[in-house]
């Protein structure tokens, strides 16, 4: 004899096992959906999505890019093909500033501004006649697919030094350049933290890599993190 089936504290009329079970998994499904915020959605073809549950951030990267170990930044990838294309996600410290938005660290230019200060100050160098321009290309704000502020940058550095560092005259000590690369960074905030994907290639190879650094950008989210942590530093 069938019984009545009772799911959710709610009493289901008497009906055939299979139904019963069709029933139960329906209702399953239903409270199992995930919110818009954490829905999954497939990569673009050629890109792997990495997912940090602790920290709270997602992107998609290029498949064939290798992940590297200690680098000191959240996580570290590259192109295996050229080495200094590469990217990184860099994740606030809680005993820094705390955000609640992005738009704390002012408009995109301001931003900007203070993001290649950050760059220069990482790459100062105690050589002498060393030499850096830098120029911030583009600093946008755009909304993700949860409707959360994004600022996206991009900046060019190039760095030039002389090869004879003793001479006394300038004339002596004539200027080359190093090298000239093109960086990206998106910004982003949540769990009171600041999130920043970076990305960086030789200008001369950009153009090529920028329809990844767009992809990458745009699939950039930050999300409540499962168990918080303070493995990173990075804070503006």
């Amino acid at each position: 004899m069938d019984r009545d089936v009772e799911t959710m504290g709610v009493a289901l009329p008497s009906l055939p096992r299979r139904a019963a079970l069709a029933a139960l998994v329906a209702s399953a499904s239903v409270c199992a959906l995930p919110t818009p915020s954490r829905a999954f959605t497939r990569p673009p073809a050629g890109f792997t999505r990495y997912n940090d549950a602790i920290d709270g951030y997602a992107f998609d990267r290029p498949s064939e890019w290798i992940e590297v170990k200690g680098s000191g930044n959240d996580v570290f990838f590259r192109d295996p093909a050229e080495v200094e294309t590469n990217c990184f996600v860099s994740v606030s410290s809680p005993s820094s500033s705390t955000y609640a938005s992005v738009e704390d660290l002012g408009a995109p230019e301001d931003a900007g501004k203070r993001v290649l200060d950050q760059y220069l100050s990482e790459l100062m160098s105690t050589r002498l006649g060393v030499r850096r321009e830098s120029e911030i290309v583009r600093a946008e704000k755009r909304e993700d697919v949860d409707g959360k502020v994004v600022y996206d940058l991009e900046m060019r550095i190039s760095s030039y030094s002389a090869r004879n560092q003793y001479g006394l005259t300038a004339d002596d000590r004539p200027q080359t350049l190093e090298w000239d690369r093109t960086l990206r960074s998106a910004l982003g905030t949540e769990n009171g933290k600041l999130y920043e994907l970076r990305m960086q290639s030789p200008t001369e190879s950009y153009q090529r890599n920028e329809g990844k650094f767009d992809a990458m950008v745009k699939s950039f989210r930050q999300f409540e993190a499962d168990t918080p942590s303070v493995r990173s530093g990075f804070g503006l």
